[in-house]
Protein backbone atom coordinates (compact mmCIF):
# COMPACT_ATOMS: atom_id res chain seq x y z
CA UNK A 1 0.00 0.00 0.00
CA UNK A 2 1.30 3.43 -0.88
CA UNK A 3 1.97 5.44 2.28
CA UNK A 4 3.25 8.87 3.30
CA UNK A 5 6.43 9.53 5.21
CA UNK A 6 5.93 11.41 8.50
CA UNK A 7 9.33 13.02 7.98
CA UNK A 8 8.02 14.64 4.81
CA UNK A 9 4.98 16.05 6.59
CA UNK A 10 7.06 17.40 9.45
CA UNK A 11 9.32 19.14 6.94
CA UNK A 12 6.56 20.46 4.70
CA UNK A 13 3.91 21.27 7.32
CA UNK A 14 2.96 24.91 7.80
CA UNK A 15 2.88 26.79 11.05
CA UNK A 16 -0.06 27.43 13.34
CA UNK A 17 -3.52 25.95 13.02
CA UNK A 18 -3.06 24.93 9.41
CA UNK A 19 0.00 22.88 10.35
CA UNK A 20 -1.98 21.00 12.99
CA UNK A 21 -4.87 20.39 10.61
CA UNK A 22 -2.54 19.31 7.83
CA UNK A 23 -0.71 16.91 10.14
CA UNK A 24 -3.99 15.40 11.35
CA UNK A 25 -5.35 14.91 7.84
CA UNK A 26 -2.11 13.41 6.51
CA UNK A 27 -1.72 11.13 9.54
CA UNK A 28 -5.22 9.82 8.91
CA UNK A 29 -4.73 9.41 5.15
CA UNK A 30 -1.35 7.71 5.70
CA UNK A 31 -3.07 4.53 6.79
CA UNK A 32 -5.31 4.26 3.73
CA UNK A 33 -2.94 4.70 0.77
CA UNK A 34 -4.74 5.54 -2.45
CA UNK A 35 -8.11 5.58 -0.69
CA UNK A 36 -6.83 8.25 1.67
CA UNK A 37 -5.52 10.23 -1.29
CA UNK A 38 -8.94 9.98 -2.96
CA UNK A 39 -10.75 11.25 0.13
CA UNK A 40 -8.36 14.17 0.67
CA UNK A 41 -8.42 15.14 -3.01
CA UNK A 42 -12.22 15.07 -3.19
CA UNK A 43 -12.88 16.89 0.06
CA UNK A 44 -10.26 19.57 -0.66
CA UNK A 45 -12.03 20.43 -3.91
CA UNK A 46 -15.32 20.87 -2.06
CA UNK A 47 -14.71 21.82 1.57
CA UNK A 48 -11.50 21.37 3.53
CA UNK A 49 -8.25 23.39 3.07
CA UNK A 50 -5.52 20.70 3.06
CA UNK A 51 -4.23 20.25 -0.52
CA UNK A 52 -3.70 16.73 -1.87
CA UNK A 53 -0.20 17.76 -2.97
CA UNK A 54 0.97 16.89 0.56
CA UNK A 55 0.11 13.29 -0.34
CA UNK A 56 0.82 13.26 -4.08
CA UNK A 57 4.44 14.37 -3.75
CA UNK A 58 5.73 11.93 -1.11
CA UNK A 59 3.72 9.07 -2.59
CA UNK A 60 5.29 9.77 -5.98
CA UNK A 61 8.76 9.78 -4.45
CA UNK A 62 8.08 6.41 -2.84
CA UNK A 63 6.43 4.74 -5.84
CA UNK A 64 8.14 1.58 -7.08
CA UNK A 65 6.70 1.33 -10.56
CA UNK A 66 5.15 3.25 -13.43
CA UNK A 67 1.80 1.65 -12.60
CA UNK A 68 1.88 3.11 -9.09
CA UNK A 69 2.68 6.55 -10.50
CA UNK A 70 -0.23 6.29 -12.93
CA UNK A 71 -2.55 5.25 -10.12
CA UNK A 72 -1.48 8.20 -7.97
CA UNK A 73 -2.06 10.57 -10.88
CA UNK A 74 -5.44 9.08 -11.79
CA UNK A 75 -6.77 8.93 -8.23
CA UNK A 76 -5.69 12.48 -7.37
CA UNK A 77 -7.04 13.96 -10.60
CA UNK A 78 -10.36 12.15 -10.84
CA UNK A 79 -11.13 12.44 -7.12
CA UNK A 80 -10.42 16.16 -7.18
CA UNK A 81 -12.71 16.74 -10.15
CA UNK A 82 -15.45 14.59 -8.59
CA UNK A 83 -15.07 16.51 -5.34
CA UNK A 84 -15.37 19.81 -7.18
CA UNK A 85 -18.85 18.71 -8.26
CA UNK A 86 -19.71 18.70 -4.57
CA UNK A 87 -18.35 22.23 -4.32
CA UNK A 88 -20.39 23.20 -7.38
CA UNK A 89 -23.53 21.77 -5.76
CA UNK A 90 -22.80 23.65 -2.54
CA UNK A 91 -22.59 26.89 -4.48
CA UNK A 92 -25.63 26.02 -6.57
CA UNK A 93 -27.87 25.49 -3.55
CA UNK A 94 -26.12 27.77 -1.07
CA UNK A 95 -25.78 30.70 -3.46
CA UNK A 96 -24.21 34.05 -2.63
CA UNK A 97 -25.06 33.87 1.13
CA UNK A 98 -22.69 30.90 1.36
CA UNK A 99 -19.89 32.80 -0.37
CA UNK A 100 -20.39 35.82 1.86
CA UNK A 101 -20.27 33.64 4.97
CA UNK A 102 -17.31 31.37 4.24
CA UNK A 103 -15.16 33.15 1.64
CA UNK A 104 -13.27 36.41 2.05
CA UNK A 105 -15.27 39.06 0.15
CA UNK A 106 -12.32 40.21 -1.97
CA UNK A 107 -11.35 36.63 -2.89
CA UNK A 108 -14.96 35.80 -3.73
CA UNK A 109 -15.27 38.85 -5.97
CA UNK A 110 -12.02 38.05 -7.76
CA UNK A 111 -12.98 34.43 -8.36
CA UNK A 112 -16.42 35.47 -9.58
CA UNK A 113 -14.78 37.93 -11.96
CA UNK A 114 -12.30 35.23 -12.99
CA UNK A 115 -15.06 32.79 -13.93
CA UNK A 116 -17.15 35.52 -15.58
CA UNK A 117 -14.33 37.10 -17.56
CA UNK A 118 -12.43 33.96 -18.54
CA UNK A 119 -15.03 31.19 -18.30
CA UNK A 120 -13.45 27.76 -18.69
CA UNK A 121 -9.97 29.32 -18.74
CA UNK A 122 -10.64 30.70 -15.26
CA UNK A 123 -11.59 27.26 -13.98
CA UNK A 124 -8.45 25.84 -15.61
CA UNK A 125 -6.27 28.43 -13.85
CA UNK A 126 -7.82 27.67 -10.47
CA UNK A 127 -7.41 23.93 -11.04
CA UNK A 128 -3.76 24.33 -12.02
CA UNK A 129 -2.58 26.97 -9.52
CA UNK A 130 -2.83 27.58 -5.75
CA UNK A 131 -5.99 29.66 -6.32
CA UNK A 132 -8.59 28.05 -3.97
CA UNK A 133 -10.34 25.57 -6.25
CA UNK A 134 -13.22 24.89 -3.86
CA UNK A 135 -14.15 28.58 -3.65
CA UNK A 136 -14.17 28.80 -7.44
CA UNK A 137 -16.36 25.66 -7.48
CA UNK A 138 -18.76 27.39 -5.08
CA UNK A 139 -18.68 30.50 -7.25
CA UNK A 140 -19.25 28.51 -10.43
CA UNK A 141 -22.21 26.75 -8.84
CA UNK A 142 -23.68 29.99 -7.51
CA UNK A 143 -23.34 31.52 -10.98
CA UNK A 144 -24.69 28.37 -12.64
CA UNK A 145 -21.72 27.93 -14.96
CA UNK A 146 -22.23 25.27 -17.63
CA UNK A 147 -21.42 22.05 -15.78
CA UNK A 148 -19.75 20.40 -18.77
CA UNK A 149 -17.42 23.35 -19.22
CA UNK A 150 -16.64 23.40 -15.50
CA UNK A 151 -15.78 19.68 -15.43
CA UNK A 152 -13.72 19.75 -18.64
CA UNK A 153 -11.64 22.76 -17.54
CA UNK A 154 -11.13 21.29 -14.07
CA UNK A 155 -10.09 17.92 -15.47
CA UNK A 156 -7.56 19.56 -17.80
CA UNK A 157 -6.12 21.79 -15.08
CA UNK A 158 -5.95 19.11 -12.40
CA UNK A 159 -4.37 16.66 -14.87
CA UNK A 160 -1.57 19.12 -15.61
CA UNK A 161 -1.03 20.01 -11.96
CA UNK A 162 -0.84 16.48 -10.57
CA UNK A 163 0.69 15.05 -13.74
CA UNK A 164 3.69 17.36 -13.48
CA UNK A 165 4.17 16.55 -9.80
CA UNK A 166 3.96 12.81 -10.37
CA UNK A 167 6.22 12.87 -13.43
CA UNK A 168 8.96 15.05 -11.94
CA UNK A 169 9.09 13.38 -8.52
CA UNK A 170 8.34 9.85 -9.71
CA UNK A 171 10.82 9.78 -12.58
CA UNK A 172 13.48 12.26 -11.48
CA UNK A 173 12.92 12.32 -7.72
CA UNK A 174 16.52 11.83 -6.64
CA UNK A 175 17.80 14.39 -9.12
CA UNK A 176 15.14 16.86 -8.02
CA UNK A 177 15.96 16.41 -4.33
CA UNK A 178 19.63 16.92 -5.17
CA UNK A 179 18.73 20.10 -7.00
CA UNK A 180 17.05 21.43 -3.87
CA UNK A 181 20.42 21.31 -2.11
CA UNK A 182 22.02 23.54 -4.73
CA UNK A 183 22.05 27.23 -3.61
CA UNK A 184 22.09 28.36 -7.26
CA UNK A 185 18.74 26.67 -7.78
CA UNK A 186 17.18 28.70 -4.97
CA UNK A 187 18.77 31.89 -6.29
CA UNK A 188 17.37 31.28 -9.76
CA UNK A 189 13.98 30.34 -8.31
CA UNK A 190 13.91 33.48 -6.18
CA UNK A 191 14.72 35.74 -9.13
CA UNK A 192 12.15 34.03 -11.36
CA UNK A 193 9.49 34.26 -8.65
CA UNK A 194 10.20 37.94 -8.11
CA UNK A 195 9.96 38.69 -11.83
CA UNK A 196 6.69 36.78 -12.13
CA UNK A 197 5.16 38.11 -8.92
CA UNK A 198 4.72 41.74 -9.95
CA UNK A 199 2.58 41.23 -13.09
CA UNK A 200 0.68 38.29 -11.57
CA UNK A 201 -0.07 40.22 -8.41
CA UNK A 202 -1.24 43.22 -10.42
CA UNK A 203 -3.48 40.96 -12.51
CA UNK A 204 -4.95 39.17 -9.45
CA UNK A 205 -5.73 42.35 -7.51
CA UNK A 206 -7.10 43.92 -10.67
CA UNK A 207 -9.78 41.22 -10.82
CA UNK A 208 -11.57 42.79 -7.86
CA UNK A 209 -14.30 45.04 -9.33
CA UNK A 210 -14.84 46.66 -5.92
CA UNK A 211 -11.37 47.17 -4.41
CA UNK A 212 -11.38 48.25 -0.80
CA UNK A 213 -8.41 49.64 1.10
CA UNK A 214 -10.03 48.42 4.30
CA UNK A 215 -9.55 44.77 3.34
CA UNK A 216 -6.20 43.29 4.17
CA UNK A 217 -5.06 40.40 2.07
Amino acid sequence: MLRVSNDYVEHEGREGVFEGLTQSVIDWADGFGLLGLAVVSATEAALQPVPPDFLVMPMSLGADSLLELLLIFAVATLSSVIGSLGGYAIGLYGGRPLLEKFAKPSASRRLEELSTRYGSSGVFLAALTPIPYKVLAWTAGAGRMDLRVFVAAGLFGRSLRFGLEVMVLGMWGEEFLGLLENPWFWLALGITSLVAFVPLSSWWYGLDPEPSTAEQE
